[in-house]
């Protein structure tokens, strides 16, 4: 009798995780990608678009007590990445259990989908992880301590103003409903490459994807030119000023030139003061003397911008330091004199030590037009209370004006008004800088559909048009004064986000809610 053996035939899941090395094999790209694609200086836009595919890959084929802390784990080492490539001189250990918590949340998504896809048809299996992390981009940039800083996929995608146009329609979380929705479409079609409605959602994957990218360029090409611009300039105090002014008040002999050690210890919210007690302890007169070295020097080069053609001048963050309210009235009338003198608008960003950041507009008759509190101070760094208070608006022969401060301007929610022009102070720190003016903020303008000019010290200043397009830019990290020039349409266009705000983040949390409620009591049902 002849003996037949025959080769034992594994599993169809067996030859899915066999295919293209395994789950491990899966993970090791999708950790790679993920850490390419941060939201820092460093992100390659391709890589956003690859680790969801990969990590929700290996979440999804991995025993649940594996695959759900290793994705938390990676998730908190994105945001390590982060933080170690933007992060402030200044490093504080409550910031490393904030990172801890930032990595939780950016994870929950991946959990939903793990918990609830597999219970779900083709529809939910498509849509569940997409809604998930767009509601977790809306929930940290609303209510989290760094708003849309971190975390928001649209920061990766910069270099795609294309793409980019879709946050005018849908808003900024729409890059990440987007990003995860081709991921969990194709891990539909790498599970079941031959189920006609797994292939039925890729093609409308593509499709949605194409018409995003296309009507996005056409936007773009087709944009009609400005009918008129203002010439607008942005103004950041001299660090010789700010190192001569800090030598007056610790009462020695200002040394020759600045080295790097001066400028990482004078921190805008400070207002060159190192310390609470030593504002105390510094009498009134030489602390009036050292600010207005600062003082002077702003209204030079305010002063020069003028005179070169500038008919709005916005300064940076904190630029001009004042000892208390009660010296305000002074100062403002000394930037009234310029403002009238030179018939320009002027936003003086005013700075009190440990207690307020705040705007001021002057117009060309010398009168003040608006006053206004930051209402987001940075956590921990920025040593001043939050004053709730609305953004300003100022109707101008060069279109509707308005303005934040700094941190204000990673919050969409409070950056969705009405404006022509978006005036933005703000104070970074080289590591910082070019990411936070260039990728992070630059997408408000897109949102909204207005210009911006933003003012930055130890950062980069930056002009962008209501489409995302870089006017002028300037690093200011040097220690010079700086004076940054940039003509400005005059005349914005609302957008369809402006007006709606935030559907997408609505009908992704029904969905979302509706796809728990079939997980739970379908299975009930079932069973």
């Amino acid at each position: 009798m002849t003996m037949v053996q025959t080769a034992a035939v594994p599993a169809p899941r067996d030859m899915r995780l066999a295919t293209f090395g395994g789950p491990w094999l899966w993970l090791a790209i999708g950790v790679v990608a993920s850490l390419l694609a941060v939201g820092g200086p460093r992100d390659v836009s391709l890589a956003a678009w690859i680790a969801p595919i990969f990590l929700l890959r290996f979440v999804r084929t991995s025993r649940l007590w594996v695959g759900l802390p290793v994705v938390w784990l990676v998730s908190i080492a994105d945001a390590c990445c982060w933080w170690a490539q933007v992060g402030p001189p200044q490093k504080h250990l409550v910031e490393a259990v904030e990172l801890i918590a930032f990595g939780t949340i950016y994870a929950l998504p991946y959990i939903v989908d793990r918990l609830i896809a597999p219970r779900v048809g083709i529809l939910g299996k498509a849509l569940t992880l997409p809604a998930a992390w767009a509601c977790a981009e809306y929930v940290f940039a609303t209510l989290g301590p760094l708003g849309a800083l971190y975390g928001v996929r649209a920061i990766t995608q910069t270099d795609n103003l294309a793409l980019l146009q879709l946050c005018s329609v849908l808003g900024p979380y729409s890059i990440g409903f987007l990003i995860y929705g081709v991921a969990a479409v194709g891990n539909l079609v790498w599970d079941e490459p031959a189920n006609p409605s797994a292939l039925r959602a890729a093609i409308a994957a593509v499709v949605v994807l194409g018409l995003v990218l296309i009507g996005g360029a056409l936007r773009l090409a087709f944009a009609p030119l400005p009918q008129a611009y203002v010439p607008a300039a942005t103004v950041s105090p001299s660090m010789y000023a700010q190192t001569a002014a800090r030598a007056v008040i610790e009462g020695r002999a200002p040394r020759l030139g600045v080295a790097a050690s001066d400028l990482r210890t004078i921190f805008a919210p400070t207002a060159l003061f190192a310390s609470r007690e030593e504002k105390t302890r510094t009498p009134v007169d030489v602390a009036h003397k050292a600010y207005a070295i600062v003082q002077d020097d702003l209204l030079a080069s305010t002063r020069a911008a003028a005179r070169s053609g500038a008919k709005i001048v916005l300064w940076s963050e904190t630029a001009a330091p004042v000892l208390n309210d009660a010296d305000k009235p002074a100062f403002v009338a000394k930037i009234g004199d310029v403002a009238r003198e030179e018939k320009i608008y002027i936003v003086a960003a005013i700075g009190e030590a440990f207690a307020r950041n705040q705007t001021i507009m002057v117009g060309p008759d010398g009168r003040q037009q608006w006053s206004y509190d930051k209402n987001h101070p940075v956590p921990i760094m920025e040593p001043v209370p939050p004053r709730a208070n609305p953004l300003p608006s100022l109707a101008t022969p060069f279109g509707l004006l308005s303005n934040m401060i700094c941190f204000d301007a990673d919050f969409p929610a409070l950056a969705r008004v009405r404006a022509d022009l978006m005036l933005v102070p703000g104070f970074d720190w080289p590591e910082l800088g070019r990411t936070h003016s260039l990728k992070m903020v630059s997408v408000r303008t897109i949102e909204n559909g207005y210009s911006m000019l933003r003012s930055s010290a130890w950062g980069q200043s930056v002009a962008l048009d209501r489409f995302g397009r870089i006017l002028a830019t300037q690093d200011t990290t040097g220690p010079e004064a700086h004076i940054m020039y940039a003509d400005l349409p005059t005349k914005g266009a609302p957008t369809l986000y402006n007006r709606t705000g935030d559907l997408l983040i609505w009908i992704s949390l029904a969905g979302l809610l509706a796809a728990i409620y079939a997980a739970i009591f379908g299975r009930r049902r079932a069973a």
